[in-house]
């Protein structure tokens, strides 16, 4: 009996060490959450592709780039995770080398309807040819050059991108997605800077408002809707060291002022590497030109519907790990072969490398040689090239009319304008108008800068090549793009010129000029 009794009491003590385990201890999570409780998402990023369909790099040594590699990465981190989702920060048009640029970039649009993209918002470049053409890209319609096109899978969002006709903004603010039993809500906003790159038929259309104040208005918006999981798309720049430290640009320094609801922010704009975490929130932004993609692990409370624990990793598509994925391979063909004799037969030689890369003064042998063309097109005694124009240097020996359009993907033409001397100091004291110093390629003056002058007085001894003192009243001729003489980066002085004649596109010009100077 005594041991019937004992053996009872074992029991009763054992099932009562079992409930407290199952209350107190045993799989606890975080912060003694049940793991029952938790969801583990894996986010994958990218930003400003600008349509590198079929370009391939060099980073960190290996080689990474392409879209074959970019799809065959994210491919591999979907069957490594169970559960992923796919986003990008905008630019993933705009700016793109013929394969995309000629066909206005449906086969950039294709080509993230492969990839399976959930949510996307755009970046200053989706607007380089206006509002409406975007618009079609995103929805569907009808180009002359291609045709109809069915639009992307893909939500768009941003919510500070203003329809100036409407006053309401041009996509939804936000987007929710639910992915194994959690909902997430995605904020998109783009640059404030976009106001100063758009052409002025595109500024009527749209206006770009604050970046923080629109996040977090949309913030509550989401609360509303019990949304708490929140990632922000931000096409704003953002940079790290690969440790994290040394976070700078503007997305650090906005991070404050965004709400604290916010976890995740993918940054884009200035194709810069960044892993870090300014104010409790993750800031990540993968380089550009589909070199890399970010992978940020999100840990969410299921009860608390919030992310407890964020942490991401920049992974570089390098080549050698994986095989090239096939449909994309695909797409580039067909675009490529669409391309034929005519973008890939010689235009010309060059004797030497001519590289955009740009020392100190703002010059460049590649920007040079386009400010040299632009005086010979133009009949013009200045020139002036911005090298935000400029998206590829140009190898020494034969050139083709692809590698021309790669350089210069624009649809920029020139202009001819009259300018006076002091309109033209003006203009030149505009090359700090922007946040950061945007030196123009000048050709037929020169001049002398101080750095530590106040703003509107760092130019001096501005002259003619001929060694002549620049003088206010006189009135010189000078060749430029129609996106500079519009008053585009920044440059509104420009629109105080008087246009003479409209001239050729870059490309076709810069072409020309090759061919006629062998």
């Amino acid at each position: 009996m005594k041991h019937t009794v004992k053996i009872a009491s074992m029991f009763f003590l054992f099932v009562f060490i079992l409930f407290l385990a199952s209350v107190y201890g045993g799989s606890q999570g975080r912060a003694g959450t049940d793991e029952n409780q938790l969801s583990v998402i894996h986010l994958l990023g990218m930003n400003d592709l600008h349509g590198q369909l079929n370009t391939h790099s060099v980073l960190s040594g290996k080689k990474v780039g392409g879209a074959e590699y970019l799809s065959a990465h994210i491919n591999r981190l979907r069957q490594e995770h169970e559960h992923t989702m796919l986003v990008h920060a905008g630019d993933m048009t705009g700016g793109s080398p013929p394969i995309s640029s000629l066909y206005q970039d449906e086969p950039t649009v294709q080509f993230l309807n492969q990839l399976r993209v959930d949510v996307g918002t755009p970046g200053n470049h989706e607007f380089d040819q206006g509002a409406n053409e975007l618009t079609r890209l995103v929805d569907g319609g009808f180009h002359p050059k291609t045709g109809f096109f069915k639009g992307t899978h893909s939500d768009y969002i941003s919510a500070n991108v203003i329809n100036k006709a409407t006053g309401k903004p041009m996509f939804p603010a936000y987007s929710i997605k639910e992915i194994d039993g959690v909902r997430i809500g995605f904020i998109g906003v783009v640059t404030t800077e976009t106001n100063q790159f758009l052409l002025p038929e595109n500024q009527d259309q749209i206006e770009i408002t604050d970046e923080a104040a629109a996040i977090n208005q949309t913030v509550e918006q989401l609360n509303k809707e019990g949304v708490k999981a929140i990632v922000v798309l931000a096409h704003v720049a953002a940079k790290s060291d690969k440790n994290g430290e040394n976070a700078s640009e503007d997305l650090t320094e906005m991070a404050a002022n965004i709400s604290d609801e916010v976890d995740v922010i993918f940054g884009a704009h200035s194709h810069q590497h960044a892993n870090t975490v300014v104010d409790n929130k993750l800031i990540v932004q993968s380089y550009s030109y589909g070199k890399a993609l970010s992978d940020v692990k999100v840990t969410i409370d299921r009860k608390k519907k919030e992310i407890v624990q964020k942490e991401a990793e920049i992974v570089l598509t390098e080549h050698k790990s994986v095989k090239p994925d096939q449909a994309a391979l695909e797409l580039i063909k067909k675009y490529q072969d669409r391309l034929g004799e005519e973008y890939s037969t010689s235009i010309g030689n060059l004797t030497q490398n001519l590289s955009r890369k740009k020392n100190d003064q703002g010059e460049s042998p590649l920007a040079g040689f386009i400010a040299s063309a632009l005086n010979d097109e133009m009949n013009t005694e200045i020139s002036m090239v911005h090298h935000g124009g400029i998206r590829e240097s140009l190898k020494e020996g034969t050139i083709t009319k692809q590698q021309v359009i790669a350089a210069l993907p624009f649809h920029h033409y020139a202009v001819k304008v009259s300018v006076t001397g002091k309109e033209l100091k003006s203009i030149l004291e505009q090359q700090w108008a922007l946040k950061a110093e945007n030196l123009l390629q000048t050709e037929g003056i020169t001049y002398s800068i101080n750095r530590n002058a106040p703003t509107g007085e760092r130019i001096s001894d501005l002259k003619t090549a001929q060694g002549e003192l620049i003088q206010d009243n006189r009135t010189y001729t000078a060749a430029t793009s129609n996106y500079l003489a519009s008053g585009g980066d920044g440059f509104k002085e420009f629109k105080q010129t008087e246009w003479i004649k409209k001239g050729p596109e870059l490309s076709e010009l810069l072409s020309d000029y090759l061919n006629d100077n062998q």
